[in-house]
């Protein structure tokens, strides 16, 4: 199991970045970015197309690859995905966001 507080990794699948380089530049959590879902998203993804949201965290998954978890500026809610809330954070790949600098 990963070093996780269990309730947020129970089965230790994900490991927990600070910051990951990109060919955009650094990325770490906390910074801002533009959500460009890929082509063939769900409904809910091409909704958040275009709005801006906060890195809440980068991890690495057992399959080697990188997911943002990423809270809505504007969303009302804000508090419950820093919280770590469903329905209050969204995941994305890499290749999904526009960093803001």
């Amino acid at each position: 199991m990963s070093g996780l507080e269990p309730r947020l990794d129970p089965w230790g699948q994900t490991t927990p970045l600070e910051c990951i380089d990109t060919p955009q530049g650094q990325l770490s959590c906390g910074d801002r970015v533009r959500l460009r879902p890929r082509g063939g998203a769900d409904i809910l993804d091409l909704e958040l197309a275009g709005r801006v949201g906060v890195v809440e965290a980068i991890e690495r998954d057992y399959d080697d690859q990188v997911h943002l978890a990423v809270v809505l500026e504007d969303d009302p809610g804000r508090d419950l995905g820093l919280e770590r809330q469903p329905g209050h954070r969204f995941f994305f790949r890499l290749s999904e966001v526009e960093l803001l600098r």
